[in-house]
């Protein structure tokens, strides 16, 4: 029966990774893979992470299932860090939290949900979006809309976003970034957020919020300013977390769902539909990621330690944005790439065109998608020049 099977395309960054590896250039540059590096080039384990990785080795007594919503004690940690610590929503019992394997598992039950529970019911995604965004819904059976985000001009198109917001059928699902829009780096101001409020309220939609990098864009209350508006302004909403970036676990797929109803009774009710979208979709979610987050926003003395920690990272890209975008100027190219320093996140939407990234890649050994996003963790101020130059020629 196998003969009847075809070969699809490979995904294009794993195939990034490979050409990286056998790129001889010694200069050469990943700006591809969306993880956060160091100055070093490295993915490093955040001491907070070991500190909490030691004691949970010295402390655990089990390795028993935790239950298809995860482990408790990850839920009322995460719930509070995404909805905020004197959260009316909390204070209401309307949010539940469901361990999920990674944000991307998160988002898989959201989508089984919907189809199973809410039929019908199409989804709207921003143009453009996370890919991953693309396969997940369909591959559940809901319709997929693409709404604009990003014009001709590589700015953000709220004009554009808002009018076709207003155009959505009433009651269908509207997928939005919380922050650090992957891939455009383009957020919404708090303003923006009342305005996107107001249109989901007039056209009844559900939100469903894709919250991945939370304190990766201005601060991890900051960051959570439209998912907070949202839930505590509407009845009813989807947010789905991740804790790979802020925490880096990218390997311990360490995410959460969070669904928010109208009061508490109804709340249970849609929490035991998701139990068993979770039992039939993987039974239980992996334990040992939400332990660690459980561990380090549970004790006084790592909680500061891992907050100094993610506030490095996310100055660290911040100030690489800044400074590349001033090394382009002795090529008179710092004000069409300002948006650089304005997009937040590990994520850019340069505007460079596929032939561009296509010389970048085979005259420079400088690797990033062809839709011209680039991971700005991939910068130091080491490569940064030789960035610019590169730039520039591909420009020229």
């Amino acid at each position: 029966m196998f003969e009847q099977i075809e070969r699809v395309p490979g995904d294009a960054i794993l195939g990034l990774i490979e050409a990286f590896k056998k790129d001889t250039n010694p200069q050469k540059v990943d700006l591809g893979v969306g993880v956060y590096r160091d100055s070093q080039g490295n993915t490093p384990i955040m001491r907070a992470v070991k500190e909490a990785e030691a004691r949970l080795l010295k402390n655990e007594t089990t390795k028993t299932y935790i239950g298809s919503h995860g482990a408790p004690a990850y839920g009322n940690v995460v719930l509070p860090m995404v909805l905020g610590e004197n959260s009316p929503v909390l204070d209401a019992g309307r949010a539940s939290a469901t361990q999920s394997p990674g944000g991307t598992g998160a988002l898989r039950l959201a989508a089984d949900f919907i189809a199973t529970q809410l039929p019908g019911k199409d989804i709207w995604v921003s143009d453009p979006t996370w890919p991953n965004h693309l396969g997940i819904f369909p591959a559940a059976g809901i319709k997929l809309h693409k709404y604009p985000y990003v014009d001709a001009d590589n700015r953000l198109d709220f004009d554009g976003m808002l009018s076709a917001l207003k155009q959505i059928p009433e009651g269908d699902v509207v997928l939005l970034h919380a922050c650090c829009h992957n891939p455009t780096g383009f957020d919404l101001s708090q303003d923006q957020w009342k305005q996107v409020l107001e249109v989901v309220r007039e056209r009844n939609l559900l939100p469903l919020v894709d919250f991945a990098y939370q304190g990766f864009g201005e601060g991890l209350d900051e960051d959570a300013y439209g998912v907070r508006l949202l839930a505590e302004s509407l009845d009813e909403m989807i947010i789905t977390s991740s804790c790979s970036k802020n925490f880096g676990i990218y390997c311990e797929r360490t995410g959460c769902l969070i669904m928010v109803a109208k009061d508490n009774e109804q709340m249970e009710n849609v929490r035991s539909q998701i139990a068993i979208v979770a039992r039939e979709n993987y039974s239980n979610p992996p334990a040992h990621g939400g332990s660690i987050v459980s561990e380090i926003l549970s004790s006084d003395d790592l909680i500061p330690v891992w907050r100094d920690e993610l506030t490095e990272m996310r100055d660290r890209i911040n100030t690489l944005r800044r400074d590349f975008v001033e090394a382009l100027k002795p090529y008179g190219l710092d004000q069409k790439y300002a948006c650089i320093a304005e997009q937040r996140g590990m994520f850019s939407y340069t505007g460079l065109t596929p032939e561009q990234v296509d010389r970048l890649r085979d005259e420079f050994g400088i690797y990033m998608v062809r839709s011209g996003r680039a991971n700005v963790a991939g910068f130091s101020h080491e490569n940064l020049p030789y960035l610019a130059k590169a730039f520039a020629a591909v420009n020229s």
